[in-house]
């Protein structure tokens, strides 16, 4: 069912929608809050896996070990500079722990905006050195080192 056939079951009062019938999460910049434009950025990433991501909000690499592994290799080439080659923080923060500098780095979402868009101090927008698939990859191997507390981890919930 397309959106606007939604909207339009909506609009005249239906009580039950289809389940088909689903608005993307709109993405926000960390620092600025404006919506983040994914028509730029290194391309390749739009994949069904960020398709998913982008309704569900849910990063479908969670626990999958061959997108964890490939996440491991990204990230040492594109972050363990400034990240540690561990995550465990050097320039810029650990990664594998309950501190965020923007809380919302917590879930998905919120990680996901801040390896787009970019952030406050050396941490510049990535989308042009990694495409969205490549950084979905990234945050579920950052996921699978996780050494927090459970209760925390939004992103598991």
């Amino acid at each position: 069912m397309k959106l606007r056939t939604c909207v339009a079951a909506l609009a005249m009062g239906a009580v039950f929608v289809s389940a088909e019938c689903h608005a993307e999460i709109t993405f926000r910049h960390a620092v600025t809050g404006e919506t983040l434009d994914f028509s730029y950025g290194k391309a390749g990433g739009d994949t069904e896996a960020f398709k998913q991501f982008k309704e569900s909000g849910k990063n479908p690499y969670n626990g999958d070990k061959d997108a964890i592994d490939k996440g491991h290799s990204l990230y040492l080439t594109a972050c363990s500079g400034c990240h540690g080659h561990e995550a465990e923080g050097k320039l810029g923060p650990g990664l594998g722990d309950d501190y965020w500098t923007y809380p919302r780095a917590a879930t998905d979402v919120g990680l996901f905006e801040v390896l787009w868009g970019g952030a406050q101090g050396m941490m510049g927008p990535q989308n042009g050195n990694l495409n969205a698939d490549e950084m979905l990859r990234i945050m579920a191997w950052l996921r699978s080192i996780y050494n927090g507390d459970p209760a925390k981890a939004e992103w598991l919930k």
